[in-house]
């Protein structure tokens, strides 16, 4: 890592930690396993700009309203300004804030913002593969808990003679939505992760389900 890099993590850690949100999903945690993913993949795209990458990772949370919030696809207009607000109250570079901007914008499912550029799009294969595996089945939970969602459809866990409902049954937004990202990766590293991570959520799904359907 360089020298710059490694200067700003400390700072970047300072402005996001301000923000003092109460959301284990999207802590600072979240925004460290981000960054970690996003310099794996910079490994196969040396022409990046790793300094913009490394920021929107650590910013892109800056505002994050509830999943089922009316304004929800809005969360990530909203964290790049207040990014840009506070990279513009330091010596940051002025020239790289647009770029920043873009990634944290185009970072989010909801907002459904098409990355245009290679920093943009590995931020968002980032966060995206945080979505997956078994943080991401921990995550999955924590949110559903907190929006009051069921386990799962106590005769019908699968949704095969019914709609998928991930507001209300947390186990269909494995299919719902986390089986939709692979082919969404931009970089070819992401995607097979995101598979791989797909594939043992599966897996964690029929297990779930077997000892869901089998204990009554």
């Amino acid at each position: 890592m360089s020298d710059t890099l490694a200067a700003w993590i400390p700072r970047l850690t300072a402005i996001a930690a301000s923000d003092n949100q109460d959301d284990g999903a999207h802590d600072l945690n979240h925004l460290q396993r981000v960054w970690r993913v996003a310099r794996t993949l910079l490994d196969s795209y040396p022409e990046a700009d790793a300094l913009v990458v490394l920021t929107a990772c650590y910013l892109h949370d800056l505002v994050n309203l509830p999943k089922n919030h009316p304004e929800r696809a809005q969360a990530s207009r909203l964290a790049a300004l207040e990014a840009r607000h506070r990279l513009a109250q330091t010596d940051f570079p002025a020239d790289k804030l647009d770029a920043v901007t873009h990634a944290i914008e185009a970072h989010s499912f909801s907002a459904g913002i098409t990355p245009m550029t290679l920093e943009a799009k590995i931020v968002q294969d980032a966060d995206r593969l945080d979505a997956l595996g078994a943080v991401g089945l921990a995550r999955l939970f924590y949110t559903a808990g907190r929006m009051g969602s069921a386990f799962a459809h106590p005769d019908d866990p699968l949704a095969r003679n019914r709609p998928l409902d991930d507001r209300t049954y947390a186990l269909d937004h494995i299919e719902a939505k986390l089986a939709t990202l692979p082919p969404t990766m931009h970089t070819a590293a992401a995607r097979a992760m995101a598979e791989a991570r797909l594939a043992w959520l599966r897996e964690f799904r029929d297990t779930f389900v077997h000892e869901w359907s089998h204990q009554r």
